[in-house]
């Protein structure tokens, strides 16, 4: 996993920089999504590789609806494609990602809630994690009732357990040493 995403980085960035310097950053995001999502494709994964599809036809697959086989898109697939690196479409999606939430101050949280929190609650947390990161936050939240009360935050590479599961499991490591 870390070799992909390795591989993956310098593509990512230079990917980023083409859709910087179009103003199509947005576009981009849509247009990685896409592949990547195509490139997860079983039948896709045999393709790639195949001697039997021609590198046109292999990129083709992999454009949206509308883009052009000439377009800066198509270009980058292109020399993906020539590199052996069409593979990677999912880390490099994902990096992308990554680094246009970094340029644009934003911050991706995920959520896990026991039940459904209230407009106002979604509002106070939005505030407090802005305020502790320093970002715009977009809040995901997804309904776990295995947590049994309280929640999981997932912002990056932190998360905060609130959960009631967490704390009963936090207690039970306590009392058990």
């Amino acid at each position: 996993m870390s070799n992909t995403i390795t591989l993956a980085r310098p593509y990512a960035r230079a990917a980023f920089e083409l859709a910087k310097s179009e103003q199509a950053a947005s576009a981009w995001s849509e247009k990685l999504a896409f592949a990547a999502q195509v490139a997860a494709d079983a039948t896709v994964q045999g393709l790639i590789g195949s001697p039997k599809l021609g590198a046109a036809d292999r990129i083709g697959v992999f454009l949206p609806n509308g883009e052009g086989a000439d377009s800066t898109f198509a270009r980058f697939l292109a020399l993906l494609e020539v590199n052996q690196r069409l593979s990677l479409l999912a880390q490099i999606s994902e990096l992308f990602a990554q680094l246009r939430a970094e340029d644009e101050r934003t911050l991706r949280v995920r959520t896990r809630s026991a039940l459904p929190i209230d407009p106002v609650q979604q509002q106070e947390l939005v505030g407090a994690l802005a305020k502790r990161f320093g970002r715009v936050v977009t809040l995901d939240i997804v309904l776990d009732p295995e947590l049994i009360g309280g929640a999981i935050v997932e912002a990056g590479d932190v998360v905060i357990d609130g959960s009631l599961r967490g704390k009963l499991g936090r207690l039970r490591a306590e009392l058990a040493q």
